[in-house]
Parts: C-alpha cells; sequence; structure tokens
C-alpha cells in the first residue's frame, strides 16, 4: 500500500502534466482520459468531458504525483475545484480489505462520495471526506490500471 499526494483539476490536468513533466524532470508519465473506458447510458459524458485526464502519474527523482481532472457531474457533490481544495490524499494498490477498514474508519462523521466498489478501472475503489474535509481516494489497481494503457 502506497499514500501519496494526489493533486485535482477542473479541465487542466493535462497543461499540469506537461507543466510539471518539464519542471520535475519526470522519468515516467502515464495517463487516461475518461474516454478511454467507453460510455456509460446511463451517465454519459460529453466530448469535453471524455478528453479530460481521468488518471495520471507522474514519476521523478523516485517519488509519485497523481493528478486527474474533476468532471462537472462529480463536481455537483464535491464542489467546484479551486486552488486549495485541489489536493487529496490517495491510498493506492492496497488489499481491498485493508481499503475497506481505512475507509470506514475515515468515514465516520465524514461525507461518503463514492462507496467502495467494483469499477471497470478498479476492484476496490471509492472516495470519502473525513470530518475535518480531507478528502481520501482508494484505489487498488491504480498502478495496474495506469500500466495497462499505452501512452
Amino acid at each position: 500500500m502506497n499514500t501519496i499526494a494526489y493533486l485535482q483539476f477542473d479541465g487542466k490536468t493535462e497543461e499540469a502534466l506537461m507543466f510539471y513533466e518539464k519542471a520535475l524532470q519526470a522519468t515516467s508519465v502515464k495517463k487516461v482520459k475518461f474516454g478511454a473506458l467507453g460510455q456509460d447510458p446511463s451517465a454519459p459524458l460529453t466530448e469535453e468531458e471524455q478528453d479530460m485526464i481521468m488518471e495520471s502519474r507522474i514519476e521523478f527523482l523516485g517519488n509519485v504525483l497523481m493528478m486527474s481532472d474533476v468532471l462537472p457531474s462529480m463536481q455537483a457533490v464535491t464542489g467546484k475545484t479551486s486552488i486549495g481544495n485541489n489536493l487529496l490524499i490517495s491510498i493506492i494498490d492496497a488489499d481491498p480489505e485493508i481499503n475497506k477498514q481505512i475507509f470506514e474508519a475515515l468515514s465516520v462523521d465524514g461525507k461518503i462520495i463514492m462507496p467502495l466498489s467494483s469499477t471497470p478501472w478498479s476492484a476496490n475503489f471509492g472516495m470519502v471526506v473525513d470530518k475535518f474535509g480531507v478528502v481520501w481516494k482508494f484505489n487498488s489497481e491504480a498502478s495496474k490500471f495506469l500500466d495497462s494503457f499505452i501512452n
């Protein structure tokens, strides 16, 4: 299990990736756009949303930084992304049972954005805002998912 910094943007992740790749002298950059998974008929995405970054990772000097765009539909729940609330803590590549234990503990007096569940990109994914307003993202297969796409 790893815990890393995770930045969220309002449609500017592609720009941020290029900036951080150069500024941090990245050795590896991986990204997946929302459109790569195909459309969900119950929640179709616009062309602009499909072109947004769903998940990305930059590796530099032995460190990892992840980032993504936040869809407008998700901002309806989480609030508008702006400077100051665009950082979350992401727990990646953890055993689903560990995810469940930590997720439940952080949910006490907090707000669940997305319950832990199986998704097309992870067997165990979920998001919660803890009672202090910190957003936590759980993705048991973050590295495996990004590694499955060729940039």
